[in-house]
């Protein structure tokens, strides 16, 4: 090689350094956007549920930050099993409102945006969101009208993740995980890969290291097709979760529609009346089980 070829060889080999660099700085000063995606537009205006007495609401998170959404309650009397839902990373939750009747017969639905989505005030961010939906939890616990030992924990896509490390932390009954993932910083790490994403990212959402904790009876289910978080990555949290229930997969489903779909409400429905109505296990059972 002569002196002029080594010379633009070298510069060549000096703009690809360059340009590595400033790509992993972009990242990294927008790994927040890779994340979240904050929706303030309402999905569903003025949203009512056909089987809940519907009421917006505004709580305090733990530093005062205003978080806003529904609580909607049965028509019917008596202590009601309860479901802390949790959105996906561009989700307003106003549909759940309206899809609650479908979703969640006969239970109590509290679903509240994250910081920054909807009317919610505050900038996402993991650690937050978590503290966050323990905070709700312990809320909806203590609501008169609420069985406090049936509640459950509903999270899709995104808040699969938040769902995980909430049940882990809190006595939930069950959980529903609507296309989860092993963590956010393998799916970066995939589409990334020639990146030091795990030097890089902040809010990783590791659900596969909290999996085994969770004790409770899980369900998931998968979109038929998903290029947003394919099924090897759920497979590998399938793998750890300590009490899988159900896998299920929905027939004509996607990452973006599947909630929306009436297969998808009868199964998460009718999962969640069964695991409702079956008898709570007494301590003494628990000691013995285990």
């Amino acid at each position: 090689m002569n002196t002029s070829s080594k010379k633009v060889a070298a510069g060549m080999a000096g703009f690809a350094s360059v340009l590595w660099l400033g790509l992993t700085a972009a990242v990294a000063a927008n790994q927040r956007r890779l994340v979240f995606n904050p929706t303030i537009i309402p999905e569903v205006n003025s949203p009512r549920s056909s089987g809940h007495r519907t009421r917006p609401i505004v709580l305090r998170a733990k530093d005062g930050t205003r978080l806003c959404g529904w609580l909607m309650t049965p028509r019917v009397p008596g202590p009601r099993p309860a479901v802390l839902y949790f959105g996906g990373r561009s989700e307003e939750v106003s549909w759940v409102v309206r899809d609650a009747g479908n979703l969640f017969p006969n239970m109590t639905v509290l679903a509240l945006n994250y910081r920054g989505y909807g009317n919610s005030h505050g900038i996402p961010d993991e650690t937050l969101l978590i503290e966050d939906g323990c905070t709700l939890f312990d809320w909806l616990a203590a609501l008169g009208q609420v069985d406090a030992r049936r509640i459950a924990v509903v999270g899709r896509s995104l808040g699969s993740g938040v769902a995980v490390q909430v049940a882990k932390e809190r006595a939930a009954h069950s959980v529903v995980l609507i296309t989860p993932y092993d963590s956010i910083l393998a799916i970066a790490k995939r589409k990334f890969r020639a990146m030091p994403i795990e030097y890089m990212l902040r809010h990783r959402f590791e659900s596969i290291k909290h999996a085994p904790s969770l004790k409770v009876p899980t369900y998931v289910l998968r979109a038929e097709s998903d290029d947003i978080v394919p099924h090897s990555h759920t497979d590998q949290l399938c793998e750890k979760l300590a009490n899988l229930i159900l896998d299920d997969i929905v027939p004509g489903s996607d990452h973006m529609n599947i909630p929306y779909l009436e297969a998808t409400q009868s199964r998460i429905a009718g999962f969640l009346t069964q695991r409702f109505s079956a008898p709570l296990k007494t301590p003494e059972l628990l000691q013995t089980v285990a």
